[in-house]
C-alpha cells in the first residue's frame, strides 16, 4: 500500500526500529500515548489479525509477549497490550488500517490512568441477564 506508513517503515522510520524479525517489526510509537509506547507490526499489510498467516501470527504473538516482558523487566511495573479494529474510522495520523499491537508501559496511577482510566469504574456495569442471553445466542451462531 503506497499510502500506508507501516508498509514503508524501513524506508521512513529506521531510527525508531527496535527489532526486525522475519514477519514483524517492533518500533517506538510516534505519536505515542505514554512514554515508552511501542508497536508490534506485521510487515505484510493486513487490516485484521485474522488475516495473518499462521507463521506471521506466531511470530507476532511471540514477539509481543517477549517485548511485554522486556518492558516490564527494564522499565515499567506493568504493560498493557492493545489492538484496535476500527474500520468505521478514517485513516489519519493516529489511526492506521495496517494492523498493529500497542505495548503501553504502565505504572500505578500513571498519566493514562489520571486522564481517563480512573473513570472506568463508573463505566463498568454488571452484565444484565437479557444482554447475556442475547449475546450467548448471537455468538453461538
Amino acid at each position: 500500500m503506497d499510502d500506508c506508513p507501516f508498509c514503508h517503515i524501513k524506508d521512513s522510520e529506521q531510527d525508531r526500529i527496535l527489532y526486525e524479525g522475519e514477519y514483524v517489526y517492533v518500533i517506538l510509537s510516534d505519536p505515542r500515548l505514554v512514554e515508552g509506547h511501542t508497536l508490534v507490526i506485521p510487515k505484510r499489510h493486513v487490516e485484521r489479525p485474522s488475516e495473518m498467516k499462521e507463521p506471521e501470527r506466531k511470530e507476532l504473538f511471540d514477539t509481543l509477549f517477549e517485548w511485554q516482558d522486556r518492558i516490564m523487566k527494564l522499565y515499567a511495573k506493568g504493560c498493557d497490550i492493545r489492538q484496535h479494529c476500527r474500520p468505521f474510522l478514517p485513516q489519519d495520523w493516529i489511526k492506521q488500517d495496517h494492523v498493529h499491537f500497542h505495548l503501553q508501559p504502565r505504572f500505578f496511577q500513571d498519566q493514562l490512568w489520571q486522564r481517563c482510566q480512573k473513570f472506568e469504574r463508573e463505566m463498568f456495569v454488571l452484565l444484565p441477564d437479557d444482554e447475556r442471553d442475547r449475546f450467548m445466542k448471537l455468538y453461538a451462531q
